[in-house]
């Protein structure tokens, strides 16, 4: 079991991935590096956004603020539903490198399977763009590559003819949407799971069951959520504004969650669910 932010999970094909990151979606809001210039003085070193965020140059900006070597960072970014196919995404990967200024990244996603609600030929616009990712890591310029947001078709769809398997697949994923089918799909394969919105949503942080079962641990709801993600092997992306919750999220080793809250965290009612459906669109909430 992790024993701190630091230790990391060995992907597929040997590249280590931290076991807890800082996620960037919204840390920019105020056109300024500032949210996340203080996620690095609160230690984290894995970062993730993507060209949808509008955080990569302020994430560039942060990190030369700090004058943390970049090979003592973890950088992850991804590819937007407008940018997919094998032109558009090795465009955009060189877009994104341009916006973080460095001159390679340590893990690519393509961000959603489908463009849009509907779209028929997701499948060869898939593996169209998968092969610019695959050519972008033999090429050197990508540690690891994977996806975000797939589902176990969308993947299988890849591993038909992939050169490359994906070593990453970023979901939501929290108590009350542990999406079981995909992370044990992925787990099997020998896919990292990543959690975005990992501590869900205000439905969570208000749930009387997990308020009281972090108050038996004597942690907050928060830390309670994290942790769960940690103890299932899958890697939690928290985000935060605050320097007293970032150093907070970060402190959920000190602690294990008992087999039985375990079970009960797996299996509470859908609670705190963005409302995001790879294959049929925004139901509610915003895009990640």
């Amino acid at each position: 079991m992790m024993k701190n932010m630091y230790d990391c999970y060995t992907l597929n094909n040997g590249v280590k991935n931290p076991c807890l990151g800082y996620g960037t979606y919204k840390a920019a809001d105020g056109k300024s590096a500032d949210i996340i210039e203080m996620a690095i003085e609160a230690g984290y070193r894995y970062f993730d956004t993507a060209s949808f965020y509008g955080t990569e140059e302020y994430l560039a900006e942060a990190v030369r603020r700090s004058g943390i070597p970049r090979e003592e960072l973890f950088i992850t970014s991804k590819a937007w539903k407008t940018q997919m196919g094998y032109e558009n995404v090795k465009k955009a990967f060189r877009q994104s490198l341009e916006m973080l200024e460095t001159d390679y990244l340590d893990l690519y996603l393509i961000h959603w399977p489908l463009p849009e609600e509907g779209y028929e030929d997701w499948k060869q616009l898939d593996k169209e763009t998968w092969k610019g990712l695959e050519e972008l890591y033999e090429e050197g310029k990508v540690r690891a590559i994977g996806v975000s947001n797939f589902l176990p078709h969308h993947i299988e769809n890849l591993l038909e003819d992939c050169r490359v398997r994906p070593a990453v697949d970023q979901i939501e994923f929290h108590p009350g949407y542990t999406q079981e089918m995909t992370v044990r799909y992925c787990q099997e394969k020998g896919i990292l799971v990543q959690a975005w919105s990992p501590i869900g949503r205000r439905a969570l942080l208000d749930n009387e069951m997990l308020q009281e079962m972090a108050g038996r641990y004597g942690v907050s709801v928060a830390q309670l959520c994290i942790r769960y993600s940690i103890q299932r092997g899958v890697v939690p992306l928290p985000k935060s504004s605050a320097m007293e919750r970032m150093k907070q999220n970060q402190d959920v080793f000190g602690f294990e969650i008992e087999e039985e809250d375990m079970y009960r965290l797996g299996t509470m009612p859908q609670t705190g669910w963005s409302g995001q459906h790879p294959d049929t669109g925004s139901i509610r909430g915003s895009e990640r």
